[in-house]
């Protein structure tokens, strides 16, 4: 027991020491990020060269748990950090000046920021009409595709327009349980999501309210089932790592959806079908509609207790604006930054030979401005589980009865899923205070 008392004072000792000496500790859950900003920091040190920084790496969900409980406690608090996308919401909880992130409304504004950056990627991170962080990436959303593939099946992915026409062309080429058009999930959300976002649909508005049993998510849920499920089902997906770069390999998937980000991930996973692969816009849901959307994201916020706000939001303009630095970061994680006006870097226009020399960086680029809004709240986990289980449920009534009463199920299920939502939300005094 001694032991482990000494063990663990000098533990907090060191803590402490280690708190002291950095003048800024910023968190982050993804060590790409955290690998490019450390090669970020000389620079920045150089024009403060009394100042210290700390990039410290949170491990996933730890982030949001872990922060919760520094707010919670006023402990081991950092000056930034950033939060994936599906957990921002989480934070935005209580009255407004109980909200452990600085308030940057005004300071985007007034710098420009608002004007720089693509405006929809602010959504995410903002509560009752005030902005808690600056959004790290656009994360538009392509199709990738097995181009000799589709080349020898005579599709002219020039020629796909709209949904409709894809899934037309999916019915005549899709061979059960050897090839299918697409990988589309059968329980998993993220691509009903993509199609959701793509139809101007959410899990909520722009002022918080459920939005899970609208007519745009239920027809949304109505169109996305029979692609996955009953005997005329298009997609398919067999899972992850090495069973997805098996499946890519092997022409089980000839489509799939690609925010850029994952772009990357393809590339290393399955470095096989380099020079054999190809992006096209996403078809749209009406001729001349939407032809992106968006999968992912991040943010970053100053907190409260941050000694030094100007110093933070030096470093941020920093890390998130360097025009140069982040032309290199896009080159080695194909994440397009959310500025406009980075984007007239060569880095975006260099053709790719994994991807049969397309220019990346220019395909996204130019989808970039349409992609849509993502309205969080405090209960976005929870509609997003509500949305799983009414995925799952739909799926399952499609392969047992078909078409036979699906609409007024998949309404049910969408109704059920929001009033879910809507009854933890009622408990919630502050949700809607200043809205």
């Amino acid at each position: 027991m001694a032991g482990l008392a000494l063990a663990s004072g000098i533990y907090i000792a060191s803590r402490r020491e280690q708190k002291n000496t950095a003048d800024l500790r910023l968190w982050t859950f993804a060590k790409p990020h955290a690998d490019a900003y450390i090669k970020m920091l000389p620079d920045f040190e150089r024009k403060h060269p009394n100042k210290r920084i700390d990039v410290q790496i949170v491990a996933g969900e730890a982030v949001t748990s872990r922060l919760q409980a520094a707010f919670w406690s006023n402990l081991d608090v950092p000056d930034l950090v950033e939060v994936e996308i599906s957990w921002a919401g989480s934070f935005f909880r209580g009255r407004l000046e109980s909200i452990g992130f600085r308030d940057l409304t005004e300071r985007i504004h007034q710098t420009g920021l608002w004007e720089r950056i693509v405006q929809a990627r602010f959504a995410p991170y903002t509560t009752r009409g005030r902005i808690f962080g600056i959004p790290h990436d656009v994360h538009p959303v392509m199709l990738a595709y097995r181009r000799d593939l589709v080349e020898k099946l005579r599709i002219d992915v020039d020629a796909i327009r709209t949904w409709d026409e894809f899934v037309e062309i999916g019915r005549r080429v899709t061979i059960p349980g050897k090839r299918f058009m697409m990988e589309l999930p059968p329980a998993g959300v993220s691509s009903f999501e993509v199609m959701l976002f793509q139809r101007d649909g959410g899990y909520f508005d722009a002022q918080g309210n459920c939005t899970l049993d609208n007519e745009i998510a239920v027809q949304t849920m109505r169109y996305y089932v029979p692609l996955v499920a009953g005997k005329h089902r298009i997609g398919n997906d067999l899972g992850g790592g090495q069973i997805f770069t098996r499946a890519l390999e092997d022409g089980y998937y000839l489509f799939m959806v690609a925010p850029d980000w994952r772009t990357k991930v393809i590339e290393q996973d399955v470095p096989k079908v380099g020079g054999r692969m190809a992006l096209m816009p996403l078809p749209a849901f009406t001729p001349g509609g939407r032809r992106t959307s968006t999968w992912g994201g991040t943010m970053i916020g100053i907190t409260k207790r941050c000694a030094d706000p100007e110093l933070a939001w030096e470093l941020i303009m920093h890390l998130y604006l360097n025009k140069e630095a982040l032309a290199q970061q896009f080159r080695n994680t194909n994440i397009l930054p959310p500025a406009r006006d980075l984007w007239d870097h060569p880095a975006y226009d260099e053709p790719r030979p994994f991807w049969s020399h397309q220019p990346l960086g220019r395909l996204y680029a130019s989808l970039a401005p349409q992609t849509p809004p993502q309205y969080t709240s405090p209960y976005i986990s929870l509609a997003k589980a509500k949305l799983s289980e009414a995925l799952i449920a739909c799926v399952d009534y499609y392969n047992r009865y078909g078409e036979r009463g699906f609409d007024g199920f998949v309404r049910q299920q969408m109704e059920r899923a929001a009033a879910e939502v809507r009854r933890q939300m009622r408990r919630n005094p502050y949700l809607h205070e200043n809205a």
